[in-house]
């Protein structure tokens, strides 16, 4: 088991003067940061890359699906470019020597068809996400597809529906993330939707019910982090959180108040309930 901690609590896109942070993050006791790729090349994140092991950190990274890019598309050219956009993020995470390329990279967010997902939009996406788990195995890459609540996105909401969709991308590298924030809203135990679901799960995301402090609200950690080490998890545990330092950002994530009084109460207070958590989950 790894922990992590997801850097779009601060920005969208780290540059050298984010490096601070990884003597921080570090000293606190993480074992990497969660890199998002929402901009950017490859000769940024190389360069990036090399600024985290020196300061002795392993990564993962997270992307979206920009509009105009979407896996389910009934157009094969907006089909395409969501393809070349897992391309380009993967091609990111090699040169940032992250080990797992994570996020909601089905559909654009806040986009819906007013029904579920049809036959033919999942037919699309595993044939979309096939290919990227293919390219993605040339790096040694994981790729984590994110189910988010229904509130954010119609594709992918709940467990079962993430583990039918790795089934049927049927590649080693291929599975879903876990989010403890997204599944607080749609499972009705978030303990049972682990169990049920472990052998898709590959990538977990640490957050409160109210994307605060982990350990401060209503999510059953403790639950949460047994389930996970019985049924035999030994990925990363990645925090995240969001705040308002990001107006953009802010809004996307519907942050309209203060849910921390500073960052490093998020930081500094989840670590140990993770540690501890996991360390007690026989």
């Amino acid at each position: 088991m790894k922990l992590g901690f997801n850097l779009l609590l601060w920005t969208t896109h780290v540059v050298d003067e984010h490096a601070p942070l990884f003597e921080r993050l570090k000293a606190t006791g993480y074992d990497g940061v969660e890199i998002p790729l929402f901009e950017g090349d490859v000769d940024h994140f190389l360069r990036l890359g090399q600024r985290l092991k020196d300061a002795g950190l392993a990564s993962s990274a997270v992307t979206v699906m920009p509009s105009g890019k979407s896996a389910v598309a009934s157009d094969r050219a907006v089909r395409s470019a969501a393809l070349d956009h897992l391309k380009w993020a993967l091609d990111c995470s090699a040169a940032l020597g992250a080990d797992v390329l994570c996020g909601p990279f089905h559909q654009p967010l806040g986009e819906f068809s007013g029904t579920g997902p049809t036959e033919t939009e999942k037919s699309h996406c595993v044939d979309v996400h096939k290919q990227a788990a293919q390219y993605a195995a040339r790096s040694g890459i994981v790729l984590s597809v994110e189910p988010l609540n229904r509130f954010e996105c119609y594709f992918l909401n709940t467990a079962r529906d993430a583990q039918a969709l790795v089934e049927r991308v049927a590649e080693p590298n291929y599975g879903y993330l876990y989010d403890t924030f997204h599944f607080n809203i749609e499972e009705k135990s978030q303990a049972g939707a682990i169990r049920a679901t472990a052998s898709a799960i590959n990538h977990v995301h640490i957050s409160e019910n109210d994307r605060g402090v982990p350990g401060s609200g209503q999510v059953d950690f403790a639950a949460v982090l047994r389930a996970l080490r019985q049924s035999g998890y030994d990925g990363w545990l990645t925090v995240e959180a969001f705040g308002q330092a990001l107006p953009d950002l802010a809004a996307a994530t519907k942050v309209w108040r203060p849910l921390f009084a500073k960052p490093e109460d998020v930081y500094q207070g989840a670590l140990p309930m993770m540690r501890d958590g996991w360390a007690a989950a026989h």
